[in-house]
């Protein structure tokens, strides 16, 4: 059965009930996240959704048993056919709710896998990483900085072209241009109305480099929040793109020609009295005693957690020297060739930045591999190497400190951590590397255009 609803729990509910009331509000939209960040969902009468707001409810479990193309997977211990795609449990979180802006008097409330499979929910294991952070004394802040490209073609028209001859919003590199934000105002101005009617607000939108390139911060909010906020502003920017006739990308990389798309978090701790462990003043740049720590864990474990922030065959295509993502655990003070920018500032905006997530990366694993790094790196007051000073990709590094190139390897790094099993869960790291290597053999045998263009007549 379902964990019992907290205090605070039923204290949301009720007042979400209070909505649906006043509102007449008929149906309701359910979300759930997949191991890829994918939100599944459908509508739910208001009349069953309250019932499912106390007992909760079943959603079939192949939500864990395919990949994003809906094909199954032949490798899993935990969903399959040798466990009849039985329904999972799913727990809603009244205070989650967000208005859907393109729905009429409808609102969008998400659920949590509980029960057997709890331990494969995206969102669940960030929040048991959280749940330790807050055993050590440590509350967790995230910020999210989306890289995503958008185009002025239909999805429908880029199936047709077999995605080739693709129209971006805008030509040339013009990163930070007013010309391209002005004179594009229908999808700015409808994402920046967007993200603040479903709270989510971005601190800043602009122009990148390259053409049709986009770039989003979102706000710093508690960790969990953070996430959310991160993972439904993935969805609906595609929503609203799409309703625009045009198409929104966060493939990791969509063209070799072009920079790659990045998914960098920023985060900082506070102790229980509210104060950012990661800033001491007295030492150089502020960076403190425990930030030191976190940077340590974070580059120790980094070749084993980049498959949860390089979840993808093609985020090894943006993981290349000189297109501003790393290929080495290494540091640096406000560096950005590395992949973790030690960020001083003030009692409030001292951070880290964690450089190697893509955009495909699912936002809640990402970042709770991150925290479960740096927090080991805590507990086990580890020490970091000196930063680096100068250009990160030109210097030699031990072999320890390369990160895998392919999502084969990144997954075979994964399972062989013990630390990972321990902090993100056994069952979780079994399920989630089996997922990457099928996804890895789906590649293997596939035929590409480069193939075909290179080999076809001259072999």
């Amino acid at each position: 059965m379902p964990r019992a609803p907290s205090s605070s729990a039923l204290s949301a509910a009720d007042a979400l009930r209070s909505i649906l009331e006043e509102r007449q509000i008929r149906d309701v939209k359910i979300g759930i996240y997949d191991i890829d960040g994918v939100m599944a969902g459908k509508y739910m009468s208001t009349a069953k959704f309250l019932s499912a707001l106390k007992g909760g409810f079943g959603f079939c479990d192949v939500l864990f048993g395919w990949d994003v193309a809906n094909k199954l997977y032949d490798n899993t211990r935990l969903t399959g056919w040798q466990r009849g795609y039985a329904d999972a449990e799913v727990r809603l979180l009244p205070e989650s709710w967000r208005e859907l802006p393109f729905e009429a008097n409808t609102l969008l409330v998400q659920g949590e896998i509980v029960g057997r499979l709890e331990g494969l929910c995206p969102r669940g294991v960030l929040r048991r990483v959280l749940d330790r952070a807050a055993d050590m004394g440590f509350s967790a802040f995230a910020g999210f900085e989306y890289e995503f490209l958008v185009l002025e073609d239909s999805i429908q028209m880029l199936q047709e072209k077999g995605f080739r001859h693709m129209r971006p919003m805008g030509t040339g590199g013009f990163g930070y241009s007013v010309l391209r934000n002005s004179v594009n105002t229908e999808f700015y101005e409808g994402l920046m109305a967007l993200c603040h009617t479903m709270d989510m607000p971005v601190e800043g939108l602009h122009e990148e480099t390259g053409p049709g390139a986009l770039e989003a911060a979102l706000h710093v909010n508690p960790a969990l929040k953070a996430s959310d906020d991160a993972a439904l502003f993935k969805t609906f920017v595609k929503v609203l793109a799409q309703r625009q006739k045009r198409t929104a990308c966060f493939m990791a990389k969509w063209d070799e020609s072009q920079s790659g798309q990045g998914g960098h978090i920023h985060v900082s701790l506070q102790d229980k009295a509210g104060r950012n462990v990661f800033h001491d003043a007295a030492q150089p740049q502020g960076i403190s005693a425990l930030q030191r720590h976190f940077v340590a864990g974070l580059l120790h474990h980094m070749p084993a957690i980049t498959a949860l922030a390089a979840p993808t065959i093609n985020s090894y295509r943006r993981l290349v020297p000189g297109y501003w993502a790393p290929t080495t655990a290494l540091w640096g003070v406000d560096n950005r060739t590395v992949s973790v920018r030690a960020i001083p500032g003030s009692s409030t905006s001292q951070r880290v930045e964690y450089r190697l997530p893509g955009a495909d990366c699912n936002p809640y694993l990402a970042l709770a591999s991150c925290l479960a790094a740096g927090l080991d790196g805590i507990a086990q007051r580890m020490t970091p190497p000196e930063p680096v000073t100068t250009n990160g990709y030109l210097l030699d590094v031990p072999p320890e400190q390369h990160l895998p190139r392919t999502l084969w390897d990144a997954a075979q790094a994964l399972k062989a951590s013990p630390a990972m099993a321990d902090w993100l869960g056994a069952d979780f790291v079994e399920h989630f590397a089996l997922t990457r290597e099928w996804e890895a053999r789906q590649f293997q045998a596939s035929v590409t255009d480069w193939e075909l263009n290179r080999y076809f007549e001259i072999i």
